[in-house]
């Protein structure tokens, strides 16, 4: 179940999804919201994947929602987590998942960790694991394999990326209030 454009950037599925029932958490943090970008480079047995799409992330990495939509409102997919839940709702109907890595693993061929996602975006390391400064003192931290630029987060950019193959970059652009 490969959408051409997601999760971050998941394709024109059409039609408009709803939210499992339970799984929309009932007291949210605040909603992050934006435009984001997934890229996969190539392998040499795979493809590279891109995908863009505007989003909303609500919750928290225990119980939350990822809306990606096309910038027109359209909604592409919808992942609702919730204790002992994961599900992705498209026009195509929901499927369920062990866990949210499993999910971006299924959507985008490789796994982002989602759990982390809620504080990168907010500028700061996840204290679900041991983070490091980034090199020559630019502005940003290395966890999980991933390298995270801060450079432009005044701006509302934050840039994610994984070295190990295939590359895997994820960039977003927070909409300010």
């Amino acid at each position: 179940m490969r959408l051409a454009a997601w999760a971050l950037t998941a394709a024109a599925l059409a039609g408009c999804a709803t939210a499992p029932p339970g799984a929309v958490p009932a007291a949210s943090s605040d909603t992050l919201a934006g435009r984001m970008t997934v890229q996969v480079e190539a392998t040499p047995t795979t493809q590279p994947r891109s995908v863009t799409a505007t989003f909303d992330l609500q919750g928290t990495p225990q119980q939350g929602r990822l809306d990606m939509s096309t910038p027109l409102g359209t909604v592409l997919a919808q992942a609702r987590w919730a204790p002992g839940r994961v599900a992705l709702v498209t026009s195509q109907g929901e499927t369920r998942f062990a866990s949210l890595d499993e999910l971006t693993r299924e959507v985008l061929g490789e796994s982002v960790p989602v759990a982390a996602l809620f504080d990168w975006l907010r500028g700061r390391p996840w204290p679900g694991a041991p983070s490091t400064s980034s090199a020559a003192g630019e502005p940003g931290f290395q966890q999980l394999g991933w390298a995270v630029s801060l450079a432009r987060f005044d701006e509302g950019w934050i840039s994610a990326r994984r070295d190990m193959a295939p590359k895997v970059t994820v960039r977003a652009k927070l909409d300010r209030p």
